[in-house]
């Protein structure tokens, strides 16, 4: 019998491994302390993530594909909004390091149960109604992808004077990732309106780094 690689390879994987590929493009000039560069990566992860459940919508997918697509959606998005915003905290705050050590691991940590948290049920509720997902329950990680620029421009621009800000972001992030609280997931409005944030934020980040700034 021929073997081949393990996984699923088809068009529907393509924006969920551009997203994750774009998080460690961040994570990279991050360490080497391009913070602009760092989130941009991250925007680019978040629109990626966006669309990537359409795009797998179009294709009538087997139920390992459609376990596959959860299981890689969710460990792209623990590099792409776990990781990445923990590390971010991390390089940026020289003078806090030690605590942004640790709030960054509880962070990352908070992230990772939410994820597999909603791997877990998501896969009960597929099994059981089929169709979309119409409530989150928990702050979703993506939202790291719109707070987490515009906290980073807020302080680029003199708005926030304290680097503490990064860690009461990561800190109330964290907590929302647990909470049991449903929110409802955005329509197509509502995800026009979200993207329109994003465009803009994109752009005053590469502004910024076209003028040097971080």
């Amino acid at each position: 019998m021929r073997k081949k690689l393990l996984g699923f390879y088809d068009y529907t994987v393509v924006l969920t491994y551009c997203g994750m590929l774009s998080a460690f493009f961040g994570i990279l000039q991050t360490i080497g302390r391009h913070y602009s560069g760092g989130m941009v990566g991250l925007m680019l992860a978040g629109g990626c993530d966006m669309f990537d459940g359409a795009v797998a919508a179009t294709r009538v997918r087997s139920l390992p594909e459609r376990r596959f697509g959860i299981q890689i959606d969710s460990l792209s998005d623990l590099v792409s909004f776990g990781a990445l915003p923990a590390v971010f905290v991390y390089v940026l705050l020289d003078g806090h390091q030690l605590l942004a050590g640790v709030l960054g691991g509880a962070y990352l940590l908070c992230a990772l149960i939410r994820l597999a948290y909603f791997n877990v049920t998501e896969e009960e509720r597929q099994d059981r109604t089929g169709g979309k997902r119409e409530r989150y329950l928990g702050l979703p990680v993506t939202s790291m992808a719109l707070l987490l620029p515009a906290v980073y421009l807020l302080f680029a621009l003199g708005v926030l004077k304290s680097e503490v800000c990064f860690l009461v972001l990561l800190a109330l992030a964290a907590l929302g990732f647990l909470l049991p609280v449903e929110i409802r997931k955005p329509g197509a409005a509502g995800k026009i309106v979200l993207g329109a944030v994003g465009v803009l934020e994109a752009l005053a980040v590469i502004l910024l780094l076209g003028r040097g700034v971080a």
